[in-house]
């Protein structure tokens, strides 16, 4: 079986930890644009991205799609469900060929139970997570939509949607990704191609000064 990863959520586990979740962890392959849950399902489990993407994403109650973010090979998601089986806060569906390994809350728990030591450390990963989470909200309710939007365009160019500094999706996605309407986020990037920070590609964008847009995305130099 293929070893986890080293990243995320599992970036400072112990050696322990590891083999732990290694032994309860399975395999599971999804096709392109397979949904693996949706916002309000129960969830019960951790999951980690071996290859492909996963596309994870929120409705507002208007019904409006925000997507959260693209996660890849390396990535982990749901590990909220590790330590309170209830419903997930967000959809998953598969970006191509997926295939996922998933650790699920029983068989961890069972695990647990024979070794209770290695509770404190999922304890303090969850610590670290809720600490990214607080800042990524932080990120979408108070920082303008131009910072955000640079600030995702940086991210996405080293994930699964980038290629270098070339990004392959459309004023669209890029709307659904910082909350934003298609005409903003064109009306923003189009303020930026004049600067020379990005330029037009097929079916997305290039960035052309990373660091301009560096600065665009840190809102303490705005």
């Amino acid at each position: 079986m293929t070893a986890l990863p080293e990243s995320g959520f599992l970036a400072n586990a112990s050696q322990d930890l590891r083999d732990l979740l290694q032994r309860v962890a399975e395999e599971i392959d999804l096709a392109d644009a397979e949904v693996l849950f949706e916002q309000g399902d129960e969830g019960d489990a951790l999951y980690a991205v071996m290859s492909g993407a996963i596309e994870l994403s929120v409705l507002s109650r208007e019904g409006r799609k925000l997507t959260l973010d693209v996660v890849g090979p390396g990535a982990l998601f749901g590990e909220i469900a590790l330590f309170d089986p209830t419903t997930r806060t967000a959809s998953a569906v598969a970006v191509g060929q997926t295939r996922l390994m998933r650790v699920r809350n029983a068989e961890l728990l069972d695990e647990l139970r024979r070794a209770p030591e290695l509770a404190i450390d999922l304890v303090r990963l969850a610590g670290q997570r809720m600490r990214w989470m607080a800042k990524q909200l932080h990120e979408q309710v108070f920082l303008p939509m131009p910072s955000r939007l640079a600030r995702k365009i940086l991210h996405l160019t080293t994930s699964a949607w980038g290629a270098g500094d070339t990004l392959d999706m459309s004023q669209s996605e890029l709307a659904d990704f910082v909350g934003a309407t298609r005409e903003a986020v064109s009306k923003t990037l189009s303020g930026w191609k004049a600067k020379g920070v990005i330029e037009n590609t097929r079916g997305g964008l290039r960035i052309t000064d990373r660091d301009a847009l560096q600065t665009l995305a840190d809102f303490d130099y705005i």
